[in-house]
């Protein structure tokens, strides 16, 4: 199975998927990691495994859709069965969604449908649960509203800070998202 990863930052959930590949737990072939800015850790950190890496600049595009399509296209143009939103904190259209077959997938630090968008972490704290977790998706045209593939649920500690809890959701997010790729890999294997 081919994957084009996207990052936007430091590509931790990447490094997980890179280690998981190299060490032959996880079966799939990653294409290429792209990001939407310059300068992300998440690429260094690919050239550094020896993998190919290009970045579609956002700010490099008068509109958002030509900035889109301009994604769009870098990314089909390496053939991926899946792509994979690894903290890629920009929502694509759904002509994106759409050109990879409804293959995108993405990682969220919540129980879906629960505490969507950028801030799931302090928003479910904020609320006051007692339990959160992490979701791994197929994403939609929507804001983290895509049909669930796995969750796993993390317990709010007395004390803790969102940064902990995001820490400790973080390790989680990482073996919950090359078990899914990895089941997606061999489902996708003739028998």
């Amino acid at each position: 199975m081919r994957i084009v990863v996207l990052v936007s930052g430091t590509g931790s959930n990447l490094q997980a998927v890179i280690d998981a590949v190299t060490s032959g737990e996880l079966d799939v072939e990653i294409a290429a990691v792209g990001a939407d800015r310059e300068g992300t850790y998440g690429v260094e950190r690919s050239s550094e495994a020896g993998l190919e890496t290009f970045v579609v600049n956002f700010n490099s595009f008068p509109t958002r859709d030509e900035w889109d399509a301009a994604l769009t296209d870098r990314v089909a143009s390496y053939a991926p069965d899946v792509v994979v939103s690894s903290g890629f904190m920009r929502i694509v259209s759904a002509d994106f969604i759409e050109a990879f077959n409804g293959k995108y997938l993405n990682t969220h630090p919540a129980l879906l449908p629960a505490f969507p968008g950028a801030h799931g972490v302090r928003d479910a704290m904020a609320y006051g649960v007692k339990v959160t977790g992490c979701t791994v998706h197929w994403a939609d045209a929507g804001v983290d509203t895509g049909p669930i593939i796995a969750q796993e649920a993390v317990a709010i500690e007395p004390g803790e800070t969102e940064e902990t809890l995001h820490e400790r959701i973080k390790v989680v997010e990482r073996r919950l998202l090359v078990s899914t790729l990895a089941a997606l890999a061999a489902a996708q294997k003739p028998a």
